[in-house]
C-alpha cells in the first residue's frame, strides 16, 4: 500500500509530472478535522472520493473517523478489499453517498455489506424494491438512508411527502432497515464568503430539518443526519441538525478551495497536494512550457497556481501534454527547472494517477497507490 521506501530520494529526481503530497500537512489536516468534529459531538465520515487511497482512508479511520464516505459502489468494493487485504483489524461502516439503480448493483451491494457494515441511500420507491429484493435473496438485512434534496437537485426526494411515502416502503420490508437521512449541499461547499455560504447552508439545512420533523411526526426515527463537507464544515456544526460530516477535500485542499474560503474556519487546512512538474523548454521570452497539461490536472475549476510564484506569474493550458507559464521581472525560468502546481480541483485531479508520492520537505518518503482510481460505476 505505502511506503516504498526503495524509492526514498529527493522529489527532484522524480519523472514528471507526478502527483506529490507532504506528508506531515497530510496528517495534520486528518487531525484537525477529526479534533474539530470529535470536539463538537459529532461523527466523522470523510468522503474517500478526495484521495480513492487505501492509504489516505486508514490515516482518517485510525484518527479517529466513524466510518468511509464513498460515491461509487466500485470505490467501496475496491477500498474496502484493499483495507481488509492489508490487514486493517476493524470491520469497516462504509456509507454509498449515491443511489444504485437495478437489480445487478442491488446485488452487488447486498454481496459488499457482507464485507463491511454497509449503508446505502434512496430516493425513489423502485429502489427501495431493488434493494429489498437483493436483501431477501441474500437472507440479510440493508441499512437505507433516504437522500433528501437540499439544493442541489442532483438526487435526493423533493420534499417531506416523497420522504415519507420513501421511507414508509423501507420500513414495510422485513429485509430493510430505515436508518436516518442524507442532505449533501454540494452547491454549498465553493461559495465565496462565510455570511453568503452560511446563509445557503442555512436556507439548505431547512430543507432538511423540515423532512425530518415531518418524517419524526410519523412515528419514525431519524437516528442518523448525514451530509455537509469541508467547505461547509464550521457551519453545519454550529447549525447542529448535522450529526455527521462528510467532508473529503480538507485531506489535500485546491486552489477552488482556498479561494473561495479564504482565512475562514473553515479553510484552516494546509495545501498538502501538489503537481510537481518540469520546465521542458525556455526558448521564448515571455513564458517557458512545462510538462503538466491538460492530461495532468482536473480543468472544470480554471487555472493552477505556480507555488511561490503566485503573485508574479500565471498559467494557462498549452496543449493535452504541456502547460504555459509566464515569465515575471524576477522569474527567470529555465530548461530543467522544477515548479510546484496547486491543482484546482484535488478530488478528479487525484484520479488522474496511479499512485501519490509522499515527501517530507524535498524527501521522498514513500508513496500511496490511488487504488480507486477509474472506478466510477
Amino acid at each position: 500500500m505505502i511506503d516504498r521506501l526503495s524509492d526514498a530520494g529527493s522529489r527532484h529526481l522524480l519523472s514528471t509530472p507526478a502527483l506529490v503530497c507532504d506528508l506531515d500537512l497530510l496528517g495534520e489536516n486528518v487531525r484537525s478535522m477529526a479534533k474539530r468534529t470529535a470536539h463538537a459531538g459529532i461523527a466523522l465520515r470523510p468522503h474517500v472520493k478526495s484521495h480513492k487511497s487505501a492509504y489516505v482512508a486508514r490515516l482518517q479511520l485510525e484518527a479517529g473517523a466513524a466510518g468511509l464516505s464513498f460515491v461509487k459502489l466500485s470505490e467501496a468494493e475496491t477500498l474496502v478489499t484493499r483495507l481488509s487485504r492489508d490487514g486493517y483489524p476493524s470491520r469497516i461502516s462504509a456509507l454509498l453517498t449515491s443511489p444504485l439503480v437495478g437489480p445487478v448493483l442491488a446485488k452487488r451491494a447486498a454481496d459488499l455489506s457482507q464485507l463491511c457494515d454497509l449503508t446505502l441511500v434512496v430516493d425513489n420507491l423502485d429502489g427501495v424494491d431493488e434493494l429489498a429484493n437483493a436483501a431477501r435473496a441474500a437472507s440479510l438485512e440493508l441499512s437505507v438512508l433516504c437522500d433528501v434534496d437540499v439544493g442541489v437537485a442532483r438526487t435526493g426526494v423533493a420534499g417531506p411527502s416523497e420522504a415519507l411515502r420513501v421511507v414508509e416502503r423501507i420500513a414495510a420490508s422485513s429485509h430493510l432497515l430505515f436508518t436516518g437521512v442524507q442532505g449533501y449541499g454540494g452547491h454549498l461547499q465553493h461559495i465565496a464568503g462565510r455570511e453568503a455560504r452560511r446563509g445557503a447552508t442555512v436556507t439548505s439545512m431547512e430543507l432538511l430539518r423540515h423532512t425530518v420533523e415531518a418524517l419524526e411526526s410519523h412515528g419514525h426515527v431519524v437516528a442518523l443526519r448525514t451530509g455537509g463537507g469541508t467547505g461547509t464544515s464550521e457551519i453545519d456544526i454550529e447549525l447542529g441538525l448535522l450529526n455527521e460530516l462528510q467532508c473529503g477535500s480538507y485531506v489535500f485542499m485546491d486552489r477552488e478551495y482556498r479561494e473561495a474560503l479564504g482565512d475562514d474556519a473553515e479553510g484552516r487546512f494546509s495545501q498538502s497536494l501538489f503537481i510537481e512538474t518540469t520546465v521542458i523548454s525556455d526558448n521564448q521570452e515571455g513564458h517557458v512550457t512545462i510538462d503538466a497539461g491538460l492530461k495532468s490536472m482536473a480543468t472544470d475549476a480554471g487555472n493552477p497556481l505556480v507555488v511561490g510564484h503566485e503573485g508574479n506569474v500565471t498559467y494557462r493550458f498549452f496543449g493535452d501534454e504541456h502547460g504555459l507559464v509566464t515569465r515575471g521581472p524576477h522569474d527567470p525560468f529555465r530548461r530543467g527547472d522544477r515548479l510546484r502546481l496547486v491543482p484546482p480541483h484535488c478530488d478528479p485531479t487525484v484520479d488522474k494517477y496511479d499512485l501519490i508520492w509522499l515527501v517530507r520537505g524535498d524527501v521522498v518518503v514513500g508513496v500511496a497507490d490511488v487504488d480507486a482510481r477509474g472506478c466510477s460505476q
